[in-house]
Order: structure tokens, then C-alpha cells, then sequence
């Protein structure tokens, strides 16, 4: 699967950017930057952003739904307004806002844990109707080992930790390129 390309980066990146400032002030959303060569492919994406460290919002799409090109204005849009962990971004925040993108691989199931390489690895985890994901930056940030991403993977789909145990539950890993 091809990777997106320093430009190809930048020009998400800064779309990304103009939306985030367009929702904040209420004005109309960008343009899509041009639909071709990756840009133009379904792909999972999450926009992330941080402020001063924290964070301050996280939508995407798990699988490919749209072309990036446009799947990002989409993200970006959510990431700073419709995120319910959050309030939506004031203008004041813009100047101190990190945007982080995360272009996913297609989900691949786990059939043994062992399989899991953490740092490289997010997961998905998925029992009846819960469903949780972790993009594969979080267990590095946190100094997860692998039963801890795993655990917390369980919670965030509102599941107890240890529900990965379960034949049950189904889990997916998938690798992601991530710039901001």
C-alpha cells in the first residue's frame, strides 16, 4: 500500500489546518485539495488534535469511506466540533493547536496476540456492540506494554480490561502514517 508522499502530507496538513479555523470561526469549509493519486483513495483516517500537550479532540473514520482529499475536511470538521469529550474549539485556541493526522492500513485480524507489535500496531477490539480503537501512538506515548494497550484498547470499547481473554472478542491491528 503506498504511503503518502512529503507534499501529499503537507497539503493534508494544511487542509486540515484551514478547516479546523473554519469551523472555529464559522465560516465556510475549504476546498478539497485536488482528488488524485493517493488523495483520491478510501482510506481510514483520524485527525488528532493537541493543545499545550493535552488532547483536544480525535475523530476518524476506521476503514475507507471517502477519498482522503475530502475525508479529511470531513475529520477535521469532527476532530474540533463534534468530539462529545470536548467543547467545540473557540478561535483563541487556534494559535496553540497541534493537528496530528493518522493515514490507516487496512484492518488485519489478530489470531495471536504475540502478533502485536507495540508502537507499531493500533488496535481494534470489538465484542457484540462494543467496539473500542487506539491508533498505534497511544501505546508509545503511555509506555504501554502490550497486555496494557491491550486492556486499555477493552476499555475504550467500554469493555473490562482483561476482555480481550474472551473468545468473544474479536480484535484487528492495523499499522498507520502518521505526520503532523
Amino acid at each position: 500500500m503506498e504511503g503518502l508522499s512529503r507534499q501529499q502530507q503537507q497539503i493534508l496538513l494544511e487542509t486540515a489546518r484551514k478547516t479546523v479555523e473554519a469551523v472555529a470561526k464559522n465560516d465556510p469549509l475549504p476546498s478539497p485539495p485536488p482528488r488524485e493519486g493517493v488523495l483520491a483513495e478510501s482510506r481510514g483516517i483520524f485527525v488528532t488534535l493537541h493543545r499545550n500537550d493535552q488532547l483536544r479532540g480525535c475523530i476518524g473514520y476506521i476503514m475507507g469511506v471517502e477519498p482522503l482529499n475530502t475525508a479529511v475536511i470531513r475529520m477535521a470538521k469532527a476532530a474540533c466540533s463534534e468530539d462529545p469529550r470536548f467543547p467545540r474549539v473557540k478561535p483563541e485556541e487556534l494559535d496553540d493547536l497541534q493537528i496530528e493526522i493518522s493515514v490507516l492500513t487496512p484492518l488485519e485480524k489478530v489470531e495471536n496476540i504475540e502478533d502485536i507489535e507495540v508502537g507499531e500496531d493500533g488496535l481494534l477490539m470489538k465484542n457484540g456492540f462494543y467496539q473500542g480503537l487506539l491508533l498505534p501512538q497511544v501505546a508509545t506515548e503511555n509506555n504501554w506494554d502490550r497486555d496494557q494497550f491491550l486492556n486499555h484498547t477493552a476499555m475504550k470499547a467500554g469493555l473490562p480490561p482483561s476482555a480481550w481473554n474472551d473468545p468473544l472478542t474479536e480484535i484487528y491491528k492495523f499499522q498507520a502514517q502518521i505526520f503532523s
